[in-house]
């Protein structure tokens, strides 16, 4: 099951039946099962104050990722993301922020699934999945 929440922020997801359909997709596709996934929309204070608590890390970011599971082929956890850390970065990226937002929002789920984003060949093979499960949106 995945749920869609905001916290500190009013926000809700276009057409989120799509959406779930798409990251159960993504999920499948990349040899996991379902169990429980809740994102959690939300303000960049809100954010900085888990990253602060959470993390040990003093600084803004668009998601954090908590896996919940006690299965290594199932996907359970919250996945928080500021949508004020979306909008920006579409505006510097020059893209629409529902393009970013998707773009965040299955890169949660690549980091339930097993892919990191610590050094550089690891963020190319992340941003490089991330553009495969974009052009696949559209399908779902």
């Amino acid at each position: 099951m995945i749920q869609f929440f905001a916290e500190d922020v009013e926000y809700d997801l276009p057409n989120p039946t799509k959406a779930k359909r798409w990251l159960k997709f993504v999920i499948e596709s990349e040899g996991f099962s379902l169990n429980q996934l809740n994102y959690i929309f939300c303000s960049d204070d809100y954010l900085l104050n888990m990253n602060r608590e959470h993390l040990q890390h003093d600084y803004y970011t668009d998601i954090i990722t908590f896996d919940t599971s006690d299965d290594e082929k199932e996907v359970e956890g919250e996945i928080y993301i500021s949508t004020d850390r979306v909008i920006e970065n579409a505006e510097a990226a020059e893209v629409k922020f529902d393009e970013e937002l998707r773009r965040v929002i299955v890169h949660g789920v690549l980091h339930l699934v097993g892919y990191g984003d610590g050094d550089e060949p690891s963020k190319i093979r992340m941003r490089n999945k991330e553009d495969f499960y974009l052009k696949n949106y559209k399908y779902q």
